[in-house]
């Protein structure tokens, strides 16, 4: 793999961030954590309160909570960004961090983990977040997987 791999995820549990780093592992990739500024509770993630703050930033999409250590992506050329799927989509944070960085001419690689769905809408919102890359469908890391699950994923995907 080569030198210029970046791989960075945002997780609030756990599972995203046990799954980038067997990513970076897997691709020689360096490894960094998007940090939201304020962090998100187990109440702010309560799917099923339509007051908890996870699902008042998925019905608002222009919500963008704020990263609290800028990620230098310069130097990199394939970019993993990694995420768990909020309502069939990224959470907004991955939006924030798109929109404070230049991806042009990069490739980006979108992976998410979930405990039922897929990618749904991402690749397409993050074409438009970044129109002068090239953003790839991606896939998804789902149940701890293991170094060989990680490579036969990239074989498939031709990554």
């Amino acid at each position: 793999m080569a030198n210029n791999i970046l791989v960075v995820y945002f997780s609030c549990s756990g599972i995203t961030a046990n799954a980038a780093k067997t990513l970076a592992k897997v691709t020689g990739g360096e490894l960094k954590e998007i940090i939201p500024a304020v962090p998100y509770t187990k109440d702010d993630l309560n799917w099923m309160d339509k007051n908890s703050r996870s699902t008042i930033e998925c019905r608002d999409q222009a919500c963008r909570p704020e990263i609290a250590e800028k990620i230098d992506i310069n130097g990199y050329d394939v970019i993993y960004v990694g995420f768990p799927i909020w309502w069939y989509r990224e959470p907004n944070i991955i939006d924030t961090f798109l929109e404070s960085n230049n991806f042009s001419g990069k490739t980006i690689v979108p992976f998410a983990t979930s405990g039922s769905s897929g990618l749904g809408k991402s690749a397409a919102n993050i074409r438009k977040l970044c129109p002068r890359s090239t953003v790839k469908e991606g896939f998804m890391l789902n149940h701890n997987p293991s170094t060989e699950d990680v490579k036969n994923i990239l074989i498939k995907f031709d990554l």
